[in-house]
């Protein structure tokens, strides 16, 4: 029942993107086409999911060990900076579309503050490992949600008649806006 509390929470009513505001460049720079929001959504949740088991390793087994906390930033942003450099490697032999496709907002999920803040949250909730993880892998998909909900309606926006002064990011702003406070009804709900 725990997990499922997780779940839900990290999906909706605690949304990475839209109630805790983390991840914020990446959702409104890669939110332009569905297809580069899907890839994105995949490239977080991998990495998202690899560094809250390392970082979560390294706290409990070399940092709270040796009186160590104080690092626990430092140390946490350079596991995730090596992490997003193997996804990097392998995107660019797997999927060299994709590689291009997400340009330089792939090595924007290095200082994506979301899988720091969900690598943080993990430990400062006192989360286990497996709790961690589904912790991780559920925030990964509630930030997958929003960034494709998002770019639809991007696309959507493209497609009208929008006043001059409000076309791209203004109007795009004033999406995001709107969307969080559609999440913000799922509050109660956990």
């Amino acid at each position: 029942m725990e997990y499922i509390v997780i779940i839900i929470a990290a999906i909706l009513s605690n949304n990475i993107v839209l109630a805790q505001f983390l991840g914020i460049c990446p959702f409104l720079g890669v939110s332009k086409k569905i297809s580069t929001a899907v890839g994105m959504t995949g490239a977080v949740t991998f990495v998202m999911t690899l560094a809250t088991i390392v970082t979560y390793l390294v706290q409990k087994f070399v940092l709270d060990p040796f009186g160590l906390g104080f690092l626990q930033t430092i140390s946490f942003i350079l596991i995730i900076a090596s992490l997003v450099q193997l996804v990097e490697i392998v995107l660019k032999k797997v999927s060299p579309s994709l590689y291009q496709a997400l340009g330089v907002f792939l090595p924007l999920i290095t200082t994506n503050c979301a899988i720091l803040g969900v690598a943080i949250l993990t430990i400062q909730n006192d989360y286990n490992l497996m709790e961690g993880v589904v912790y991780a892998i559920a925030s990964a998909v509630g930030f997958g949600v929003a960034l494709i909900l998002f770019a639809g309606l991007r696309e959507h926006l493209d497609l009208i008649n929008v006043p001059k002064g409000m076309k791209g990011t203004p109007v795009a702003l004033i999406v995001a806006g709107i969307l969080a406070m559609a999440f913000m009804g799922f509050a109660g709900l956990v």
